[in-house]
């Protein structure tokens, strides 16, 4: 089981980029088990990627994916096997989990995607249920979702060093929560394996963090095919002691977005790439979208109006945002139905296990498209098979997958390596 032969809005011939992935096909699958005997693939992860044809790059991994209901369907045979390979490298013995999803239960898009991860846990033969960090709920509570499925959200208890749910003692706990309110007293210091691991949640994780440890993904990865890293790698900076509200940093933030625009400049003059280039500066902690602007000029960031501060200030759960990671923008050339799309690659232990577009109709190329208004395309099989289609056309829709499901594997392992790095103390290895 590698990547599953997928459909992909683009149509047209292969890029130099793809083909050179496509035509080292063996080298990396070998590389790639080779690096996974070396680290532990973390429990599940999804990527944004954004394929600007010059260049594709992933520009976010999540490690607590919350689209589990965006995905095909057709895909959750490979889930399931997936996580079945996870649970035996991880906790061979495990039957009961305890699914922690986040506090947002007014949100049934999201409490779909708790009910698709907890089909494909099913499906695998565990035993699942649904505990809460969430204080409102006080006892079991069933929430009603559009599609006719109920969840039941229960108080979680904590038993010694065991936590778990009132007549229910889990063999471990899968967490869906990206813990950006900070790690929860109840989960210190319990016995049972927790994944991903707490430290790994936005109460102490950064992307620049990430992006550093890709660095090194993507330096070794391009020496084994022979490209430039920064075809598949966004420059990026870290600016620390902000304070937008105050205006405090200003300077420094300006200096970061104009030394990495002059990097841009110089590899696209390298390259011949006729675009003008802009940067992403967003909060180097959480998701949902919230802290992000596109600039094109270090002007742009000095004298920010109310509006703008007040956007780039606060992030989920209310948090103040005083770092930020200035990212190379990667503009993407790819659409659905005349709206900007971007790929996103779910993966389950070291397997892709699906995706869909990200599709804003009010959003350009260079702009953000987590955003309110987006709305998702699954990807779709192409075909029953699970690898690329070495005998078919070049530019055949599952071998154009190929290459985002070998980058989204890439920001797998690098996660891997962040993960490990910044562990609190040693991490078991379960590596095979």
């Amino acid at each position: 089981m590698t990547v599953p032969h997928l459909t992909t809005a683009l149509s047209g011939p292969l890029l130099d980029l793809e083909r050179r992935i496509l035509s080292a096909q063996p080298e990396i699958e070998h590389w790639f088990r080779n690096q996974w005997q070396e680290s532990t693939p973390p429990f599940y992860g999804s990527v944004d990627l954004r394929n600007a044809g010059y260049k594709l790059a992933p520009v976010d991994m999540n490690l607590f994916p919350g689209g589990f209901n965006n995905l095909n369907p057709e895909f959750h045979p490979l889930g399931v096997q997936a996580v079945m390979t996870a649970l035996e490298n991880m906790c061979p013995d495990a039957r009961r989990v305890l699914l922690i999803p986040e506090n947002h239960t007014r949100n049934t898009f999201y409490l779909q995607n708790v009910a698709a991860l907890t089909r494909i846990m099913k499906m695998a033969g565990l035993v699942v249920r649904l505990g809460t960090f969430n204080p409102e709920i006080t006892e079991p509570t069933t929430f009603d979702l559009p599609d006719g499925q109920k969840l039941t959200l229960e108080p979680l208890v904590r038993n010694g060093n065991r936590v778990g749910l009132a007549g229910f003692d889990p063999c471990a706990v899968l967490l869906n929560n990206d813990l950006s309110a900070g790690i929860p007293d109840i989960l210190d210091g319990v016995e049972q394996i927790v994944v991903p691991p707490p430290h790994a949640g936005w109460a102490v994780r950064r992307k620049t963090t990430h992006f550093a440890a890709y660095d090194g993904v993507a330096a070794d990865f391009a020496k084994l095919i022979g490209i430039d890293p920064w075809t598949i790698n966004p420059y990026f900076a870290h600016v620390d002691g902000l304070d937008f509200h105050a205006r405090a940093g200003e300077e420094q933030l300006a200096d970061a977005v104009n030394s990495t625009l002059a990097k841009i400049r110089v590899k696209y003059k390298e390259h011949g790439i006729d675009h003008e280039p802009f940067v992403i500066v967003k909060a180097n902690a959480g998701t949902y979208g919230m802290g992000i602007m596109s600039v094109k000029s270090a002007d742009e960031v000095i004298g920010l109006n109310r509006k703008q501060r007040n956007k780039m200030s606060v992030i989920k759960e209310g948090l103040e945002v005083h770092d930020v990671i200035v990212q190379e923008g990667v503009p993407t050339f790819e659409s659905i139905n005349d709206a900007v799309a971007e790929p996103v690659v779910y993966m389950i232990d070291r397997f892709v296990v699906g995706g869909f577009y990200r599709v804003h109709t009010g959003r350009g190329p260079e702009e953000n498209l987590n955003a309110p208004g987006m709305h998702f395309e699954p990807l779709a099989f192409a075909s029953p098979c699970t690898t690329p289609d070495c005998d078919g056309a070049p530019d055949s829709a599952p071998n154009r997958f190929y290459s985002y499901g070998v980058v989204a594997r890439l920001a797998l392992l690098a996660a891997s390596h962040e993960i490990e790095a910044t562990a609190p103390e040693p991490l078991l290895s379960f590596a095979a």
